[in-house]
């Protein structure tokens, strides 16, 4: 079954849950140009902010030019610290879709299975991905190399065939390098449901985060995105600004040490991601000149900064070209 029938939405792609990007705004025109919309909780840390936000999206739902929907991504390792009263409030208000990252997925899906909701979990490979269907899970986002944010270090060109060929019933979503309607056509030839995209709609008019950072992707190369584990402690890609160059790529021995040990890591991965959450808090809001930006290799096929009625458009009309081109190989 494909994304768009499975989760009842027109278009099979998910804008991808982008921490301090993706804002209100952003997910009503996302929404209403049939796609599903979702956002990391960790965007909203103020429960009363957060529960303002689900009971808006939920309205937004029934209004008759909405044809698509909404979803909540959900980081459920121990050291996200407002993971229990997040999950809470999505379920108090009845979010549709979830994603979760990071972590056991086990009791968001149980819970969201008391009333119907559906989740997706984040995989980077077919041994996790098995835990999840285990678990009962309702989809896998495929993370693979080029993904922006928390990546993963596997081709997506092998590793959608294999979550297919292992997990023939279970939606397969595609998440890494997917900008346009070839890269996105190329997914389903793998075998995906859909595509999860990210990076392109940072570079959307709807977005809050300042100019420079939405210029940056736009003017970014493939070769710009590098991968750093001193932002939060997981591996994630980000631009490589001189901001980046300063604070370095890999963990000391020390901080290794200390998210290791079993006495020590729970609370030091915590404080490293809280330390990472106002690093990036710094570099996102308008009239600052921190340049700590997250963002996938997808960056070299961005050219320009759209709405995002506009964005998914294209993808349309890109994907349907794309179609009509292969239909012409003859080998």
């Amino acid at each position: 079954m494909l994304l768009h029938q499975h989760l009842k939405v027109s278009f099979p792609i998910i804008m991808a849950p982008m921490f301090l990007v993706t804002n209100e705004a952003m997910l009503t025109q996302g929404m209403e140009a049939g796609i599903m919309a979702t956002f990391p909780s960790l965007n909203y840390r103020d429960d009363a902010k957060l529960d303002a936000v689900l009971k808006n999206l939920n309205t937004q739902l029934k209004q008759p030019n909405n044809k698509g929907s909404y979803g909540v991504n959900l980081i459920v390792q121990k050291s996200n610290p407002y993971y229990e009263k997040h999950l809470k409030l999505c379920v108090a208000n009845k979010v549709p879709f979830y994603i979760t990252s990071l972590g056991n997925p086990k009791e968001v899906i149980e819970q969201a299975h008391t009333y119907g909701a559906k989740v997706y979990c984040d995989v980077v490979n077919v041994a996790f991905a098995q835990k999840c269907v285990d678990l009962g899970c309702d989809g896998l986002i495929a993370v693979g190399v080029g993904a922006g944010g928390h990546a993963g270090n596997n081709p997506l060109q092998v590793l959608i065939p294999a979550l297919r060929h292992k997990f023939p019933n279970t939606p397969i979503v595609a998440a890494g390098g997917i900008a346009n309607g070839e890269t996105l056509l190329s997914m389903f030839v793998l075998g995906a449901s859909g595509a999860s995209i990210g990076t392109r709609f940072i570079a959307c008019t709807e977005s809050g985060v300042n100019d420079a950072y939405k210029q940056a992707v736009v003017t970014a190369h493939m070769d710009d995105i590098v991968m750093t584990s001193k932002l939060s402690g997981t591996p994630c890609t980000i631009i490589n600004t001189d901001d980046a160059k300063a604070m370095g790529y890999e963990q000391g021995i020390i901080e290794k040490w200390m998210s290791n040990n079993p006495r020590t890591k729970k609370w030091f991965k915590t404080l490293v991601q809280l330390r990472g959450f106002k690093r990036l808090e710094d570099s996102v809001t308008p009239n600052n000149y921190k340049k700590l930006w997250c963002a996938g290799k997808s960056v070299e096929l961005i050219n320009n900064i759209m709405p995002i009625a506009t964005i998914v458009a294209t993808l349309k009309t890109e994907f349907t070209l794309a179609q009509q081109l292969t239909s012409q190989i003859k080998i």
